[in-house]
C-alpha cells in the first residue's frame, strides 16, 4: 500500500461527484503548509482537478471486491458498506504506520457513512473531522465511542458557494491546528480508575477523585448518559483500567422502564467479565430519565416527577423498580469469577441528590427495599456495606475509595499500604 512519507492530513471523499469542494479543502490544506493525501471512494470515476494519491478501485479492493462489480451491481448499500470496509482496512494501516496527523471528510448522507464508518477505526486523539448534512441528526450510531468532530454544512455539500466555502475554510484551519497540537504527557500515576456520576452525584464523585488522585491514581470520570456508560464498558474491555468504582448505575433504571439514557443490556458487565476490582453503588436508581414532561409515557403519568431542565423530566422509581434493580444487579454480579474483588456499598439516606432527607425524591421505603432484594440474591461471597449516609455525603464517598482500595492491597502487590486518609 502507498504510504505518504511525512505524516500527513487524510482527505477522503467521493471526488466523483464533489471534485470542487475537496478541491478547495485540499487547497486550503495545503496552504498551511501541511502535507495532504486524497483518497477517493466514489465509485463511478474520479477527477483530474487535483491529483488523487489513492483510486476507489484500491479501496474496493481492500473491501473485498472490484470496481467493476459495485458500479455493475448498481447497489449502494452494498457499494457503501464495501467502500467503508476498504477504507477502514487502509486508515488502520495508515495509523498503525504513524502516517496520520488527522483525517478529514464531507458529505451527505452516503459520505457521512463512509466517512463516519472509517474514522471510528482510529484511535483516541488522532483529529477526525466530518463537515456532513446530518451533522444535526442523531449518527451517534455511526460515531459510536470515538472523538470525531462534525461540522454542518448547513447546505448541501455539491458546489462552491458563498455559505459553504468559509465553512471549508475553517474545517480545514480546525483540522490543520488539531493536528499540530503536542499531546500532553500525563504524569505517571500508580493506575487509572473508572468512575461512573451524574449530576445527581457530582459531589460523591469529586470527593471520590480528590482522595484518589491524592493517592497517585488517574481518575476518569463518565458520565452515565447512557453513551457514558457505553464508553466506559468498552474501555474496561480494552484494558484502561486498574479498578472501578461505578458510583451512579442510573442507566439500569433507564432500561428498565424505557428512560432515554439507557446504557442497554450490557451495563455492569465488563468489569465482572474482566475481573477488575470493583466497588459499585447504586447512585441514582432513584431515577428516570426522560425529555420534556410530554414525551413521558402515559403509563407513567400518576408518577412522582422533577423538572432537571425544561428538557430532562426526572421520575422517581418506586418499590417494585428497585427491587427488580436489586435482583438485576445482583444476577449480573454473581457471574464473577473472583468475587473477592468486588464489593456493593449502598447509601442508606438515598441514592441521589434529590433522594437525600427532605428533598423531593427522598423514600426511605425504597431504599430498604433494593436492600433487602439485594442480600436476598447477591452471593454471599460477594461483600456488602451499608453506610447511614447519603450518596453526596463525604462520609460515603470516602467509604467508597477505602472499600476499592483495600481490593487493589488484596489482589495486586504493587499496591501496598494506600488505605488511611
Amino acid at each position: 500500500m502507498k504510504f505518504p512519507e511525512a505524516p500527513a492530513i487524510l482527505i477522503m471523499g467521493c471526488f466523483d461527484t464533489k471534485a470542487a469542494v475537496y478541491s478547495r479543502l485540499r487547497e486550503q490544506v495545503m496552504a498551511s503548509g501541511e502535507n495532504v493525501f486524497c483518497i477517493n471512494v466514489g465509485i463511478m470515476g474520479s477527477t483530474n482537478i487535483f491529483p488523487v494519491d489513492l483510486e476507489a478501485a484500491q479501496v474496493a479492493a481492500n473491501g473485498g471486491f472490484a470496481l467493476h462489480e459495485l458500479r455493475t451491481k448498481k447497489d449502494r448499500g452494498l457499494a457503501l458498506e464495501v467502500m467503508a470496509k476498504g477504507l477502514r482496512k487502509i486508515l488502520s494501516a495508515f495509523s498503525e504506520q504513524n502516517k496520520l496527523k488527522g483525517v478529514i471528510a464531507m458529505g451527505g448522507g452516503g459520505g457521512t457513512f463512509l466517512a463516519l464508518s472509517a474514522m471510528k477505526v482510529l484511535p483516541l486523539g488522532l483529529p477526525k473531522l466530518c463537515i456532513s448534512t446530518l451533522a444535526t441528526k442523531d449518527v451517534s450510531s455511526l460515531v459510536g465511542l470515538k472523538d470525531i468532530v462534525l461540522i454542518p454544512s448547513v447546505v448541501d455539500v455539491a458546489e462552491l458557494n458563498s455559505i459553504i466555502v468559509p465553512i471549508i475554510d475553517q474545517a480545514a484551519a480546525a483540522i490543520v491546528a488539531m493536528g499540530r497540537v503536542k499531546v500532553t504527557q500525563m504524569k505517571q500515576a500508580k493506575g487509572v480508575i473508572a468512575i461512573s456520576m451524574f449530576g445527581n452525584t457530582t459531589a460523591c464523585v469529586n470527593e471520590c477523585t480528590r482522595i484518589l488522585q491524592e493517592k497517585g491514581f488517574e481518575v476518569m470520570a463518565f458520565h452515565a448518559n447512557g453513551l457514558g456508560g457505553k464508553t466506559m464498558e468498552a474501555l474496561i474491555r480494552e484494558g484502561v483500567f486498574d479498578g472501578v468504582l461505578d458510583l451512579t448505575t442510573t442507566e439500569l433504571a433507564d432500561e428498565l422502564c424505557g428512560g432515554i439514557l439507557s446504557a442497554g443490556p450490557d451495563r455492569l458487565n465488563a468489569a465482572v467479565e474482566m475481573n477488575l476490582p470493583l466497588v459499585l453503588a447504586p447512585g441514582c436508581l432513584d431515577m428516570v430519565n426522560f425529555g420534556s414532561k410530554s414525551s413521558v409515557p402515559e403509563q407513567y403519568k400518576d408518577r412522582l416527577f422533577y423538572q432537571w431542565a425544561p428538557d430532562v423530566t426526572l421520575m422517581r422509581t418506586n418499590e417494585a423498580e428497585n427491587m427488580a434493580m436489586a435482583k438485576q444487579i445482583a444476577k449480573k454480579l454473581n457471574k464473577g469469577r473472583y468475587k473477592s474483588k468486588i464489593t456493593v456499598i449502598t447509601p442508606m439516606n438515598g441514592f441521589s441528590q434529590l433522594d437525600a432527607p427532605g428533598n423531593v425524591f427522598f423514600d426511605k421505603k425504597t431504599t430498604l427495599a433494593f436492600e433487602d432484594a439485594l442480600s436476598r440474591h447477591l452471593d454471599p461471597e460477594i461483600a456488602t456495606t451499608l453506610i447511614a449516609a447519603n450518596i453526596n455525603e463525604q462520609t460515603f464517598a470516602r467509604a467508597a475509595v477505602e472499600q476499592l482500595l483495600g481490593i487493589l492491597e488484596r489482589v495486586k502487590p504493587k499496591y501496598k499500604d494506600l488505605s488511611g486518609f
